[in-house]
């Protein structure tokens, strides 16, 4: 059932009555009982949005799901490769590292970090 806004002519007293549809506009104030009431346009109910969560990409159609689907197998081996990578060049950093050490050992001189 929508709330209405009604204003009264005579006396400026303004109120909100919760009506049905079907029911006919008041023309009585209650505050001055007075037959010059008038109902006003009203803003409107706000949509009140109930369950988990509203996003966008909720409402995305069936060939766009299908597509993501199909890209996702492929980023998740990009994200493998670069991890991989990034092993290697750890492991290279360790290996000249090592070396570094060990021609400052045969020259007898210490290294120089």
């Amino acid at each position: 059932m929508p709330t209405y806004e009604y204003q009264c002519n005579a006396c400026s007293h303004r109120f909100e009555e919760l009506q049905s549809f079907s029911e006919a506009p008041l023309k009585k104030c209650p505050a001055c009982k007075k037959k010059k009431l008038e109902r006003l346009l009203g803003a409107g109910a706000a949509i009140i949005f109930k369950g988990a969560g509203f996003y966008q990409t909720d409402y995305r159609s069936d060939s766009y799901k299908s597509a993501a689907a199909a890209d996702k197998p492929a980023a998740q081996a990009t994200e493998k490769t670069g991890t991989d990578a990034t092993k290697a060049a750890s492991d290279t950093k360790d290996t000249a590292g090592t070396a570094k050490a060990d021609a400052g050992k045969s020259t007898g001189k210490k290294a120089k970090p």
